[in-house]
């Protein structure tokens, strides 16, 4: 072999090799990546997701990041009962070369029709994170909030306001395009472990990450399904931080009405982590519109001539304009 075809051998390899380059990564992951070990990302490539993924931002208006791939909840594996989340797109963040910027900045999509959340995307520096404590958000009611406490959940409120960017992040606290209703389980098991791996890159290098939250609703559900997190380091490339996840908004133990954010104990009845439930037996009161426990203290004494036995889901009983009892919570 001459010297020059060896020469464009070796060319070629280089080539082949940096095309099939990209951030690594499974179809599941079991914990965050630390950012010192992450894979590297050519400044010139541009990510796409396929088919499988539709671009359909949850907002009205103006968009942000629109240019990124957004998943649907049809193409993300259902909620095994042990991740909190799960890699889509082998990992990999559905960001342009153009959107790979250094100056900091914060994007938040404004509410839908339904007062929902859209998506949210910032290049987070030093510049922009906070640097005095978080304030109440408490005036804030996203879409779908529904107070309810349960002993199994730690800190026994189901639902928390979560940051779609969190606080530590970029500052941003009581503002209503950037909170929705979450989880206890997705605020601290999904979310927050790659808040702060992005928060503790920034802190330690000076680097700047892109960063992309996009809330997933299933038709006109006022509580999303979860949300997809994009992020990647600019300066090194990816070699930092780079990873695209869906965290699933889920409860363990709690069953979720995604369309009216209404909750119940999982009794067993129930086999859904998106809020489809086996028929089930419930005794409703047609004068007050409460649907009961079959073994609740108040169907004894309920009126005859307003008691109903009824076998229809709990999601279809409330799409009738039924409501828990908050004695049994069915």
């Amino acid at each position: 072999m001459t010297k020059l075809k060896l020469i464009r051998l070796i060319v070629a390899l280089i080539l082949i090799i940096a095309l099939f380059t990209s951030c690594d990564g499974g179809t599941a992951l079991s914990s965050p990546s630390s950012f010192d070990t992450a894979p590297q990302v050519s400044e010139d490539d541009v990510f796409s997701a396929g088919s499988v993924y539709e671009s359909t931002p949850q907002s009205s208006g103006e968009t942000v990041g629109e240019n990124g791939n957004f998943a649907t909840i049809d193409s993300i594996p259902k909620y095994n009962g042990k991740n909190a989340y799960v890699a889509i797109n082998d990992n990999v963040p559905e960001f342009t070369a153009t959107e790979l910027v250094t100056d900091s900045y914060e994007r938040y999509s404004p509410l839908d029709s339904l007062a929902r959340c859209g998506v949210a995307m910032s290049c987070i520096g030093r510049d922009i994170m906070p640097t005095e404590e978080r304030g109440s958000i408490g005036s804030v009611k996203p879409s779908g909030w529904v107070t309810a406490k349960y002993d199994i959940v730690d800190g026994k409120y189901l639902y928390n306001r979560c940051h779609l960017i969190g606080f530590q992040l970029t500052g941003e606290n009581a503002n209503e395009r950037n909170l929705i209703t979450g989880t206890r389980y997705l605020n601290i098991e999904g979310m927050l472990p790659f808040e702060n791996m992005i928060a503790d890159y920034v802190k330690e290098t000076g680097n700047h990450v892109i960063y992309r939250v996009t809330p997933i609703f299933s038709g006109n559900n006022l509580v999303c399904d979860g949300v997809q997190m994009e992020a990647i380091s600019v300066e090194d490339k990816g070699d930092g931080i780079c990873f695209n996840v869906f965290a699933y908004n889920v409860q363990p133990g709690i069953m979720i009405d995604y369309a009216t954010g209404e909750s119940w104990l999982d009794n067993g009845n129930s086999t859904s982590s998106n809020g489809d439930e086996n028929e089930a037996e419930y005794v409703l009161n047609t004068n007050s519109k409460k649907i009961h426990r079959p073994t609740c203290s108040s169907v004894k004494d309920m009126n005859p001539d307003n008691k109903k036995v009824s076998n229809e889901s709990k999601k279809t009983l409330i799409n009738k304009g039924y409501s828990s009892c908050k004695l049994c919570n069915p």
